[in-house]
């Protein structure tokens, strides 16, 4: 527990994630605190209408300003709107789907459509062919259109997120920081993340590799990009699934994971009584039985079940021992050792999320090296949220060595 803003382990952690992005002008600190001790209890109703109710409030004072022509309001307040909306729905990630998750969904997109439109560089709303379908994701350019050197071919960097984050919020964890480093970021959802779980159904997939080798073709059809130096940077889960890429997709330079697993099924399974977890998914029936009533209690519980409710939908399985079942391909093992660029494995001492961290460096055969940080230095906690500008530097001095983004192409 953070001991942030609330008593409750999630809603806590949510807060927290949504006054994070105040550096980058997605919140107001002691405005996150105040909207969730407003909140009533656990009670996700309350949570929705109060952070609903400020993204609202937010985009209103964008509107307002757009109109008068004071773009830097404008996008400031949009940016807000974004990540309230955010917030609002991150609660009811879980099948049946409340009608209030894809509207928080379309509000946010929104509110960031309309806050781009007001940034000092171009920033160009992409859709990315792939399987039948598209990708929706964002494409920042490293300049403004009109400088002498726009159409240089630059270093790149294409941000892979987690189980509940939205492309959108991405601008927020690493987009902000490498633009302001000299990178160009493309930014996307995959399948089972975002607007691609929520509004076209793709679950996630453990063969990731098979998402980014057709978001790098799109990639390098550009002609600002420089293909020699493009970078996969994962958070959370994409911790897991950017090396999961880099194994099979070889024109990745460099690959940056942070806070992911290196074996879902261990992660999940840590979770479970010990003298039981051999028998996990397919052991005795009375050990199985045992684990389904503990998770079916737990799955019920408002905030404690949330995680497991929101895995079992972007995995699109019906039950925990088929969760597990299909976790057993989310692993790098076998697959580490394939990957051959310069790769930064990320773990923050008090994450149990991404404790495995440390499994993946040694499993790597490639050039490496591993950050850790810590309680110490404030950032602790699941991709070191309260603490983003202390891992920007330390994660970009590394990313800058390797791939030198003021070089020009």
């Amino acid at each position: 527990m953070s001991g942030f803003a609330v008593k409750d382990d999630l809603l806590d952690a949510q807060t927290l994630r949504a006054a994070s992005t105040a550096s980058f002008g997605g919140a107001e600190v002691f405005e996150t605190v105040a909207i969730a001790r407003r909140v009533k209890g656990t009670d996700f109703d309350s949570w929705h209408a109060e952070w609903n109710g400020a993204a609202e409030a937010a985009y209103a004072v964008g509107v307002t300003a757009e109109s008068r022509g004071e773009r830097e309001t404008a996008r400031l307040a949009f940016l807000r709107a974004t990540t309230y909306f955010r917030t609002a729905g991150s609660v009811f990630l879980a099948r049946p789907v409340d009608p209030r998750l894809p509207a928080s969904i379309a509000r946010q997109r929104e509110a960031f459509r309309r806050a781009i439109t007001h940034f000092d560089i171009p920033v160009e709303v992409v859709s990315i062919p792939y399987e039948g379908t598209t990708l929706p994701g964002y494409f920042f350019s490293a300049v403004a259109s009109d400088a002498p050197d726009a159409r240089a071919r630059r270093a790149t960097v294409v941000l892979i997120d987690g189980y509940d984050g939205t492309t959108e919020e991405l601008y927020f964890w690493n987009a902000r920081a490498a633009l302001d480093r000299g990178y160009n970021v493309l930014a996307f959802d995959g399948p089972g993340q975002g607007s691609v779980l929520v509004e076209q159904g793709l679950p996630l997939r453990p063969d990731y590799e098979n998402v980014v080798t057709p978001v790098i073709d799109w990639l390098l059809g550009r002609d600002d990009v420089d293909p020699a130096r493009v970078a996969l940077i994962g958070l959370s889960l994409g911790g897991y699934l950017a090396p999961r890429a880099a194994s099979g997709e070889h024109r990745v330079a460099a690959c940056i994971a942070d806070s992911g697993a290196f074996d879902l099924f261990d992660t999940a399974v840590a979770r479970v009584p010990k003298p039981v977890r051999g028998q996990i998914p397919d052991g005795n029936d009375a050990a199985r039985s045992l684990v389904e009533a503990m998770v079916d209690r737990l799955e019920k519980s408002p905030t404690g079940g949330w995680a497991l409710r929101r895995n079992l939908y972007a995995h699109d399985v019906p039950d925990a021992m088929e969760f597990f079942r299909i976790a057993r391909s989310f692993t790098l093992r076998g697959y580490a050792e394939r990957i051959t660029c310069p790769t930064l494995v990320v773990h923050a001492e008090g994450d149990d999320i991404g404790a495995s961290a440390p499994e993946l460096y040694d499993a790597l055969t490639c050039e490496k090296q591993i950050l850790l940080f810590t309680a110490a230095q404030s950032a602790d906690q699941h991709c070191e949220v309260g603490a983003r500008h202390l891992y920007h530097a330390a994660a970009f001095s590394w990313l800058d060595s390797h791939l030198h983004p003021t070089r020009l192409a």
